[in-house]
C-alpha cells in the first residue's frame, strides 16, 4: 500500500476483507470491514466463538490472516510489523506471566522489547494507577489473580502505546479491580489513547464506549455510535399496574399492541424511540373503562439489543 492510499490521520485502525481461515477448515472470520478512530472507545460485543479474540489476535500480530489487510496507524501489520506492533498494547485473556519474575522486572523487560528507552516514572505512575506499586518487588508467583491482572495491564502500558486492546479485562476479577480499570480506561482515553474493548459486561460497554461493534459468525453484523443505535434500535416499554385483574384485553384495544401480563394486572406497551402514541393509548384504556393506579416507563439496555440482534442472526443463519 503507497502513501496516497494509507487511511486518513483520524483512523487509528483500518481492517480491510480481513478473513482467517485455520488449517482445520474452521472459518473464524468470515469478512470484516471496520475502522477505528484515533481517541474513541470501540466495543467488540459478540457471543462465545463469534470471532472477537481472533480478530484481535491479527491485529495485534499473533495470528496471520488467511486474506485481507490491516493497517496500524498508517503502518500495515505484515509488511510493517514492528512499527504496527509498538503502537498497541494487549491485555489478552489468559494469564500469561513470568510467574518467577518480579513485578518491576516483567514491565521493564516489556518496554525494551519494543526498544523503548528507560523511564523509571512511567513506569512508577502505571502501577502506582493500578495499586501495584507496593507490590514491585514481589514475585508474581506470589500474587492473587486479581493482581496478576494488574501485571497483565501494566505491561501493556509498559511501551506507551497509542491503541490499547482489552480482551475481556474484567472477566472474573472483583469489583475494586473493576473500578479501578475502568477509571484508568477513561484518562487514557482523556490523554488520546484509543480502546478497543471486547467484554461478557455489555452494562460495561454501554457505559464506557463511544461506538459499539457487534460480530457474529465471524462477520461484524453491526457497527454504530452508541447514541445513535440506542436511539434507533432502542425500545421503550409503558406498564399500566391495574386496580382489578382483566380476564383478557377488551376488544376496542386490539390495535394498540398491548400485552396483558398472566396474572392480569398489568398492561404492557413496547414502542421505538420516535413513535408516539402513548397519550392516545392512556385515553384509549380510560374509554375501555380500564382503571389504573400507577405508571412505569423502562428503557431497553444495550445488553436487550445485543441479544436481540444475535438472535436474529441466529435465526437467519
Amino acid at each position: 500500500m503507497d502513501r496516497g492510499n494509507l487511511p486518513p490521520a483520524s483512523t487509528a485502525i483500518t481492517i480491510a476483507g480481513l478473513t482467517k481461515t485455520y488449517a482445520s477448515g474452521l472459518q473464524a472470520l468470515k469478512r470484516i470491514d471496520l475502522e477505528i478512530h484515533k481517541g474513541e472507545i470501540f466495543a467488540l460485543l459478540g457471543p462465545n466463538g463469534a470471532g472477537k479474540t481472533t480478530l484481535i489476535s491479527i491485529v495485534c500480530g499473533i495470528v496471520t490472516p488467511t486474506t485481507g489487510n490491516v493497517v496500524v496507524d498508517g503502518h500495515d501489520i505484515v509488511r510493517d510489523y514492528r512499527s504496527a506492533r509498538a503502537k498497541i498494547g494487549l491485555v489478552p485473556q489468559e494469564l500469561h506471566t513470568d510467574t518467577f519474575e518480579s513485578v518491576w522486572g516483567t514491565i521493564t523487560f516489556s518496554r525494551g522489547l519494543f526498544g523503548r528507552a528507560p523511564n523509571a516514572a512511567h513506569l512508577e505512575k502505571v502501577l502506582r494507577d493500578l495499586s501495584l506499586w507496593d507490590k514491585r518487588h514481589d514475585r508474581i508467583m506470589t500474587l492473587s489473580g486479581g493482581m496478576k491482572r494488574r501485571v497483565l495491564i501494566a505491561k501493556a502500558l509498559a511501551h506507551e502505546p497509542e491503541i490499547l486492546f482489552l480482551d475481556e479485562p474484567t472477566a472474573g476479577v472483583d469489583v475494586e479491580l473493576r473500578r479501578d480499570m475502568w477509571a484508568l480506561v477513561r484518562r487514557l482515553r482523556e490523554t488520546g489513547v484509543t480502546i478497543i474493548l471486547t467484554t461478557h459486561y455489555i452494562d460495561e460497554a454501554e457505559e464506557m464506549a463511544d461506538r459499539i461493534g457487534i460480530i457474529s459468525h465471524g462477520e461484524i453484523i453491526l457497527v454504530e455510535d452508541k447514541a445513535e443505535l440506542m436511539r434507533k434500535l432502542g425500545k421503550k416499554q409503558l406498564s399500566l399496574q391495574l386496580r382489578a385483574p382483566l380476564a383478557k384485553l377488551p376488544e376496542s384495544l386490539n390495535g394498540h399492541a398491548l400485552e396483558l401480563s398472566p396474572d392480569g394486572l398489568e398492561l404492557h406497551y413496547s414502542y421505538d424511540s420516535e413513535q408516539g402514541g402513548v397519550m392516545d393509548l392512556l385515553e384509549a384504556v380510560e374509554a375501555a373503562g380500564i382503571a389504573f393506579k400507577d405508571v412505569q416507563t423502562r428503557q431497553s439496555s444495550l445488553e436487550d439489543i445485543f441479544d436481540s440482534l444475535v438472535r436474529k442472526e441466529r435465526r437467519a443463519a
